[in-house]
């Protein structure tokens, strides 16, 4: 009987991506003990150790925008995402895992560019790299619509995870760094890219642009903050801004059961940005954390600036939930941030 021949692979087939998927991600220890080339990663994680888990999905249209978003961006926001998440429980990264949707024209070159999905693993891991997550593995199939989907784990001492629900009246309100950059370089990059077309995928954004665009394109998930505030026990809770400073502290006051007071000229905001893109703006992914008054908080944490801006009261029936003193006197801060679902 004679063999069939085999059919020679595609160059931009799933598994050429996969194998070169397996070249970009390189040879990976840490918590990864078996990572891309088995049906399943194995992990590990030190005695005493609790497992965190996350997941995100990003969606061409939602998310992102293949027409504004550069792929590098595209794959460094779609991991910042889910770190930012461990970083508010004060986890450390031990493995990502990334699920690709997307249509054959993103595998495939486009002259003298890279396909669009190899510029997505290079965002994707450079970022990865930095704050040494390994990616163990994934899923990659083809799709009408360009999707990512992360699922993200890290390892944090048993019991002490940072939780949104144990927030406490009379703690005092901190952020990290910034707040409302993301929100004000999204409105930069709608007016950039609706006057300049040109700068649509494929070509690059240019660099003197990047710079402006930072805080929407490559976001800092605060990794090292998260893990400095759980081990010396500083934060009594905590929750990442993902979706907008007011929205975000709801969640906190809901979970723990309180209400909070926030001081308008104390929110830390970012160049350019306005008080309004600060409270509501979302993709910021600050720490928003609450430390008792007898716990000494730094002024800073791996050069990233700690500031207080509000104090955790005691929820009463009939009042609002969060309260903004501003210069005219308090006044009801309404949840304005981003939920899916919900009219925008």
């Amino acid at each position: 009987m004679v063999a069939k021949p085999k059919k020679p692979k595609s160059p931009g087939g799933e598994l050429d991506i996969l194998r070169r998927i397996r070249i970009f991600a390189g040879t990976r220890s840490g918590g990864v003990r078996l990572g891309i080339g088995d049906d399943c990663a194995i992990l590990r994680a030190k005695p005493g150790e609790e497992i965190a888990v996350t997941t995100d999905l990003s969606i061409d249209g939602r998310h992102f925008r293949l027409g504004w978003h550069p792929p590098e961006s595209v794959g460094h926001r779609t991991l910042a995402r889910g770190l930012s998440d461990l970083a508010a429980m004060g986890a450390r990264p031990l493995a990502a895992f990334v699920s690709l949707g997307l249509p054959p024209s993103l595998t495939s070159s486009l002259g003298r560019q890279k396909p669009w999905v190899d510029r997505f693993y290079n965002g994707f891991l450079s970022l990865a790299n930095t704050h040494k997550t390994p990616l163990a593995g994934g899923d990659l199939a083809e799709s009408p619509l360009a999707l990512a989907d992360v699922v993200l784990l890290g390892a944090v001492p048993q019991g002490r995870a940072m939780l949104r629900s144990t927030a406490r009246p009379g703690d005092v309100l901190y952020v990290t760094g910034s707040l409302g950059g993301a929100a004000s370089a999204l409105l930069q990059l709608t007016a950039i890219t609706a006057n300049h077309p040109e700068l649509a995928f494929p070509r690059r954004i240019p660099t003197r642009l990047v710079s402006v665009l930072q805080p929407h394109l490559y976001p800092e998930p605060r990794i090292a903050q998260g893990l400095r505030l759980q081990r010396r026990r500083i934060a009594s809770a905590a929750i990442d801004v993902s979706d907008g400073l007011s929205t975000d502290l709801a969640h906190l006051c809901e979970e723990s059961g309180v209400a909070a007071e926030l001081d308008a000229a104390s929110v830390p905001i970012a160049p350019g940005a306005s008080l309004d893109q600060a409270l509501h703006g979302g993709e910021d992914y600050e720490l928003l954390f609450t430390a008792s008054p007898a716990v000494r908080v730094p002024p800073a944490i791996a050069g990233v600036p700690l500031t207080p801006i509000g104090r955790i009261v005691r929820r009463r029936s009939g009042s609002p939930q969060i309260l903004l003193a501003t210069s005219k006197g308090q006044v009801p801060l309404e949840p304005r941030g981003w939920e899916h679902f919900s009219p925008q």
